[in-house]
């Protein structure tokens, strides 16, 4: 949490948009993602701003940070597994002032036409954006004494490997590079020439004049030969239909879900964050009457003198994963789709990101389960391509990370205690917790006036409550199952065809202003999402669960907390009942109930009898209590 406040309050850009979920084999190697994005004007000095290309004598320039011993090996640190040597010096320390300082001064450069390709210090530092970009020219030569140092003592290798944020590479020429650094010198940015783009088919490394490395660009960047890996699909064995008790008291359940960490509100951990930094936030968050109620998406104007804007969204299930990695997949990218319809996002002029963060899945000593956890890691990306596709959301960018686990040495037998109470214990007597496969799909979404941007709260008494999209048997991994400790079910299973069709619906009743607000279902189902609604707005709800569509064994209990996927409740006027119905043709929609100005949550069953009336300041104050006190 400091990592980010501090990181992201400090770079002058708003942090909108997030999530926590909560997993015990997350111990063995916790996960922070985080993403930024940005405006790239199509052409500057009548040249296409996407295209880069370093050239032949074109100078090698390296700014911002200094370099120190943090952050070497950091790449290779993150594609191993955590253990007891993992070294401490792989991390880097940020600088984010030292960032923002740079970022600006690259903005000014890049209108100017100061620079011709550049590439961030990350992963590998000057090793991967030198090399990289050596590429585009044929070949580099850099003399790593060039580069300043934090402190003195830095041998070659780390200079060339230290990686971090707050350093770029660039390719100036020489007939700019004066101005080049005296405008990097006026806005405080440090800025030093390592050397020079070449054509000689090198990457040429030397310290004080003398080469300690020459490596060939074709090797470099052809030379590792491809792993052949094998896959071995076989479903995990689970009871299909297991043997659930309905509740006796529906009420006790829903707040006992509305207490989980999964569901809980996260309001200590969000106001923590920025995220009204440079006055364009329209969707925040935090939204209803007190600002403390669960926002789908996050809605921004990118630029104060336009009515257009920007949908961020997105969508995180790993705990399908022990089911079905390809639904796992399948059910974040439905997520991050619905949520930033919710606000007003058009499916339509909307693109994706997949960040896989997965537990080591090559075959090994160490990774007796390699050909399954790779049949997963298979099972993902077809999902990935077969919804993204179907949807039109393309992924225009993305990231992985293989080697999540943690190991560490207990002298124990196969048999012997485990002190965490995850993860494997292997033969040698180590312990092994791998996290479990994760996939963040992210999305950005167009939206074409920021005034019909729209929130999860109800905002009328008398307005009614509809439902859409299907509720069916589909319970496996739900925070329902979770609570009463069931293993098994029906994993959800999107219809991206049906959903799209709904998304499309939706889009169309946000922008013809026929609807109040709108809210996604997903963890904790209907019931969840009632209350949610409920107590953001500050007025009660009135639901007959007869009325929601449903497939599967007719429960209360599943019509409640169910988390199939596609589904979205909207609250609409009276007045506009009929044009919203008329719209809704065509796609599964229904009439459920009314927002109405007593305080409570009353929800009726299959039968008409009343099994949930709670007072909803009731419920907000258990799905607050648990970060409450931090």
């Amino acid at each position: 949490r400091e990592g980010v406040e501090h990181g992201g309050n400090q770079s002058g850009i708003p942090t909108i948009n997030g999530s926590i979920v909560f997993d015990p084999r997350y111990l063995g190697k916790p996960l922070v993602y985080c993403g930024t994005g940005g405006l790239l004007p199509l052409y500057i000095n009548g040249k296409p701003c996407w295209e880069k290309g370093a050239k032949p004598g074109d100078l090698v320039v390296m700014i911002g940070g200094k370099i120190g011993k943090d952050g070497i090996h950091g790449a290779t640190f993150s594609s191993e597994a955590l253990h007891e040597g993992s070294p401490a010096t792989a991390v880097q320390i940020g600088d984010p002032i030292t960032q923002k300082k740079m970022v600006d001064f690259l903005l000014k450069a890049r209108d100017e036409d100061l620079y011709n390709s550049i590439t961030d210090n990350g992963a590998g530092g000057l090793s991967s954006s030198v090399g990289e970009m050596a590429k585009e020219s044929g070949g580099a030569e850099i003399d790593l004494a060039k580069a300043p140092l934090k402190y003195p003592g830095l041998r070659p290798w780390e200079i060339l490997l230290s990686e971090s944020q707050e350093r770029m590479t660039v390719a100036v020429s020489p007939d700019k590079i004066e101005k080049f650094l005296k405008l990097a010198k006026k806005m405080g940015v440090l800025a030093n020439v390592l050397g020079k783009f070449t054509n000689s088919g090198y990457f040429h490394i030397l310290y004080n004049g003398k080469t300690v490395g020459l490596l060939p660009l074709d090797f470099l960047h052809n030379g590792v030969p491809q792993l052949e890996l094998y896959a071995e699909w076989e479903p995990p064995s689970y009871p299909l239909n297991p043997k659930v008790e309905p509740p006796k008291d529906y009420e006790k359940i829903l707040k006992k879900i509305l207490r989980t960490y999964n569901v809980c509100s996260k309001e200590y951990v969000v106001t923590q964050y920025d995220h009204e930094v440079q006055g364009g936030s329209v969707v925040k968050p935090l939204i209803g009457i007190n600002n403390d109620g669960p926002s789908d998406a996050a809605v921004l104007r990118y630029d104060l003198e336009n009515e257009s804007g920007i949908v961020v969204a997105h969508g995180i299930c790993p705990k399908f994963s022990d089911y079905d990695t390809y639904w796992m997949v399948a059910n974040a990218i439905d997520e991050g789709i619905r949520n930033a319809v919710c606000v007003g996002g058009d499916i339509e002029y909307m693109a994706g990101l997949d960040n896989f963060c997965w537990c080591d899945p090559i075959e090994s000593e160490k990774t007796p389960d390699g050909k399954y956890k790779l049949a997963q890691l298979v099972r993902a990306c077809k999902a990935l391509y077969e919804f993204t596709k179907i949807y039109g959301v393309p992924c225009i960018s993305g990231k992985d990370s293989m080697k999540n686990d943690y190991l560490m040495h207990l002298g124990l037998d196969s048999e012997g205690f485990n002190p965490f109470g995850v993860g494997t214990i292997l033969p040698d007597g180590s312990l092994k917790i791998s996290i479990p496969p994760t996939l963040l799909f992210s999305v950005i979404a167009k939206i074409p006036k920021y005034y019909l941007a729209q929130t999860m709260d109800v905002k009328n008494p008398g307005d009614l409550v509809y439902i859409l999209g299907i509720t069916k048997e589909e319970l496996a991994g739900s925070e329902y199952f979770n609570l009463l400790g069931i293993k098994g079910g029906k994993i959800p299973q999107p219809d991206p065809h049906l959903n799209k069709k709904v998304y499309l619906k939706l889009r169309d009743a946000i922008y013809w202003g026929l609807i109040e607000s709108a809210h996604d279902l997903s963890d904790g189902g209907l019931g969840v999402a009632l209350s949610e609604k409920a107590f953001s707005g500050g007025y009660g709800i009135m639901v007959d669960l007869s009325s929601v569509p449903y497939e599967g064994e007719s429960r209360e209990d599943y019509l409640l907390f169910s988390e199939s996927a596609g589904r979205i409740l909207v609250t609409v006027k009276k007045e506009k009942m009929r044009d919203f119905e008329k719209l809704m043709i065509g796609i599964p929609c229904a009439l459920i109930g009314e927002v109405i100005a007593e305080p409570i949550l009353l929800i009726k069953g299959l039968d008409g009898r009343v099994i949930i009336k709670e007072d909803i300041k009731e419920l907000k104050r258990v799905w607050q209590e648990p970060f409450s006190n931090w």
